[in-house]
């Protein structure tokens, strides 16, 4: 957690940044790399969608998810794609359930791991 979803890209793209965006990530939100998701969801378009990323995290401040949102944007434009849609789906920790256990509170990255 948390889990960044690329939908409407090619698989080589997402490998591509993956490695930079999951360290950046973990910097601007202060968790430890190892917990940032890289997904590539494969979507049957019914209608004209845009290609987008679905960010699923617990909240933090707005200057927090604007930084990472700009940071993938500008990874993105990097490659080439400059109309991508972010958005966040936020959640709760005590709604995030490990081994049956709700998380009740976010992880963060601890003094050895900085």
């Amino acid at each position: 957690m948390p889990f960044v979803r690329f939908t409407g890209f090619e698989k080589n793209v997402v490998e591509t940044v993956a490695p930079a965006i999951v360290e950046d990530m973990a910097a601007i939100a202060n968790i430890p790399q190892e917990i940032v998701k890289i997904e590539l969801l494969h979507v049957e378009k019914i209608t004209n969608s845009p290609q987008s990323v679905e960010i699923f995290m617990f909240p933090r401040e707005q200057e927090k998810h604007d930084a990472i949102a700009k940071m993938i944007n500008g990874h993105l434009q990097s490659q080439g794609f400059t109309r991508t849609h972010i958005f966040y789906i936020l959640l709760q920790p005590s709604l995030y359930y490990k081994e049956g256990l709700p998380l009740n509170e976010i992880p963060r990255k601890t003094i050895h791991e900085a």
